[in-house]
């Protein structure tokens, strides 16, 4: 998880109607995120060959009040899958913005075999993408109001409706132990892919960076909010 400061004014176009930009200490951010799905359902459905794969996104952090309080999300601006069927799914289920493209991962291990980083790659318009980190230490639980806690503790999603809607649905993870990083690299043409607005930003070195543990996810089903 590469994370970056950015002016509100950016984001500001991609808000869900109905949320609003969740801040840490005054701040806002987008994300650019590394996952790796494992034995992947969709209804609780196992689809062969589409169980286990790559997923890179751009997110950031919004939250909306509800009967029982402040929710606190993540809105998506791109999500990138090897899989031209799970896209072309989340896009008609959520209204994401899912594209198809060619993706690998290889975990990163030093001369006596040991863990020490992840990266993975796309390609996009001929040129192959990079994100890699190379973690520091031993994975522990992120410390309260620390940046890595505001990250990974957004547990809703919103996806902006083709009618202008809202969608929202909850996303069900236990907390996530957490590396930190000693080096970073996103090797990716930014604004072709992200857009323009996106080029400043994210072509600078992230403020920060980690890599998460990771554990069984759960998305429930989505529902009508705005």
């Amino acid at each position: 998880m590469m994370n970056y400061e950015v002016d509100p004014a950016i984001l500001t176009p991609y808000l869900p109607k109905g949320t609003e930009l969740d801040r840490w200490n005054g701040k806002t951010f987008v994300s650019v995120v590394g996952f790796l799905f494992q034995n992947a359902r969709i209804l609780g459905f196992s689809v062969p060959f589409h169980r286990n794969f790559e997923e890179v996104n751009l997110r950031f952090y919004v939250r909306r009040l509800s009967d029982d309080g402040w929710r606190r999300a993540v809105v998506f601006i791109r999500e990138l899958v090897p899989r031209w069927a799970i896209a072309w799914t989340a896009r008609t289920i959520y209204n994401e913005n899912y594209i198809s493209l060619p993706m690998s991962h290889r975990l990163v291990v030093d001369k006596d075999g040991s863990f020490s980083g992840v990266s993975y790659e796309w390609k996009y318009k001929g040129k192959r993408n990079c994100l890699e980190v190379i973690v520091k230490g031993q994975a522990a639980n992120a410390e309260a109001g620390s940046q890595e806690e505001f990250i990974t503790e957004h547990y809703w999603g919103y996806a902006r409706q083709r009618d202008g809607g809202t969608l929202e649905y909850k996303v069900e993870h236990p907390k996530w132990r957490v590396w930190s990083t000693q080096s970073t690299r996103l090797d990716c043409d930014v604004r072709a892919l992200y857009g323009e607005a996106f080029g400043g930003p994210l072509e600078k070195p992230p403020t920060s960076a980690f890599l998460a543990e990771g554990s069984a996810v759960t998305v429930l089903k989505g529902q009508r909010v705005a």
